[in-house]
């Protein structure tokens, strides 16, 4: 069924970052067919809602997720970031089977799609991702992710698994997935970070995602300890180690990129390699604060992620815009990130992270039809300046302002009912397997992570 959403202020994002009053966002066949007024489609398959007083703007693209962890939520706080995944996080993703993965999934993209994201970038535990692209697939959610991977000889051993395991079970699952149901649905190679990873399997993961055209999805740089033991272990940086095995480039996303020195800075500039900045979850870890108005002043794309509900805890793009716009203006001023440079983070820097910046992250004619509408009439919001939506958007707006969402062309939520999951069932269906993981979960010794041999 096409779709036209009339007489709604539509920031287009554009690159005239256009805002157009009282205008229409024409939907047919998956992709928009117009932006601007027209005259009205004729036919029984046009569905119009009219959204007078509300925002039409590109859906939000999460560049870093874990749905794996939305069951682990308000489950693993006060603890940095290696004690945090080796005592909370990696005995609960251990615990998972694939009926916990779904519940997990849907949880996640209940809540994203109630709070305006139709796309993101996502990093699986080990094993059960099938459980992820079948929840993304049945909700009718965009997503592009992949296994975690895990080879080094001290990953705990609910997790371990050979090289070869590791990279076979990757490219079963992107036979299975990759451009699947529209080009919906992607897969992305997902090594978890150095201290998880053997070199031989960084440099396979390199290899094939240019030979299969796939992104590269990781952490890097998140934590000082981290960066202090990856130091020890490979004698180079994060992002300089990540160089040397072929792990830059357009086609990797790096999340979090906190502690970096000019020479990784530089090598994210020259290589064009993806930034996620995730403000909640590297507050909440105590990880610091990723440089990032320098970062985009440089010429680093930056886009904008909540990370896992066990580290955040909760996964609304607004929250994340919210913080990114106010946290750095301490250090930088009051100028440094204005609303419309964090709104782009939000949309088309999200896009770049999915490799999809063609097709998603603005409303023009011929990109997939990701949308969302917001309703800023709300008290938290009022007053506001009718010639200023960007402000109100980044600063004041809520999940809960949330009216529409569309995706590739399909309604989603409408009138701020989920249209594609049941929001009582899946919230039931989340505690349960919530408790099952619990049971199941056993937490390993304090014994903290040392160099290994490469």
């Amino acid at each position: 069924m096409d779709i036209l959403l009339t007489n709604g202020t539509v920031v287009t994002m554009n690159r005239e970052r256009e805002v157009l009053a009282e205008a229409d966002v024409l939907i047919q066949d998956g992709r928009i067919a117009r932006v601007g007024r027209g005259p009205r489609p004729r036919g029984a398959r046009l569905r119009v809602l009219d959204v007078r007083g509300q925002v039409v703007l590109p859906g939000f693209v999460h560049g870093h997720l874990h749905a794996c962890q939305t069951l682990f939520r308000n489950r693993a706080d006060g603890l940095e970031l290696l004690d945090w995944l080796r005592e909370r996080i990696w005995p609960f993703e251990a615990a998972h089977d694939p009926d916990s993965m779904r519940a997990s999934a849907d949880l996640t993209f209940a809540e994203l799609i109630r709070s305006g994201s139709t796309a993101a970038l996502d990093m699986g535990s080990v094993r059960h991702y099938d459980s992820v692209f079948e929840s993304a697939r049945d909700c009718g959610f965009r997503l592009t992710g992949g296994k975690a991977m895990m080879d080094a000889p001290d990953v705990p051993p609910g997790l371990a698994e050979s090289t070869e395991d590791s990279l076979a079970e990757s490219l079963a699952l992107l036979e299975r997935w990759h451009d699947t149901h529209g080009g919906r649905l992607r897969y992305a190679l997902t090594p978890r970070f150095v201290l998880s990873c053997t070199e031989k399997l960084l440099r396979e993961v390199g290899r094939l995602s240019r030979d299969k055209g796939v992104r590269i999805h990781t952490h890097a740089s998140e934590n000082r300890t981290e960066c202090d033991v990856v130091r020890q272990l490979t004698g180079r940086d994060n992002v300089e180690w990540f160089h040397e095995v072929g792990i830059t480039g357009p086609h990797v996303t790096l999340a979090h990129c906190v502690w970096l020195s000019d020479a990784e800075r530089r090598l994210l500039r020259d290589t064009g390699t993806v930034v996620c900045h995730c403000p909640g979850s590297n507050l909440k870890l105590a990880s610091g604060i990723a440089p990032v108005p320098e970062l985009l002043d440089e010429g680093v794309s930056v886009c904008l992620g909540a990370d896992g509900a066990a580290c955040n805890n909760n996964l609304d793009m607004f929250v994340e815009m919210r913080l990114a716009a106010l946290l750095h203006k301490p250090r930088v001023g009051p100028r440094g990130m204005p609303a419309e440079r964090v709104l782009e983070m939000a949309t088309l820097g999200g896009a770049r992270a999915l490799g999809l910046e063609a097709e998603l992250g603005s409303l023009e004619v011929g990109k997939r039809a990701d949308v969302t509408v917001v309703d800023l009439s709300g008290l938290h919001a009022l007053p506001s300046d009718p010639a200023d939506v960007l402000s109100p958007l980044v600063y004041a707006a809520r999940a809960s302002d949330v009216v529409h969402v569309v995706i590739d062309g399909r309604l989603v939520l409408k009138d701020r009912t989920l249209l594609t999951l049941d929001a009582a069932a899946v919230a039931a269906n989340a505690r349960h397997h919530s408790a099952r993981l619990t049971a199941r979960a056993r937490p390993p010794s304090r014994a903290r992570p040392t160099a290994r041999a490469r």
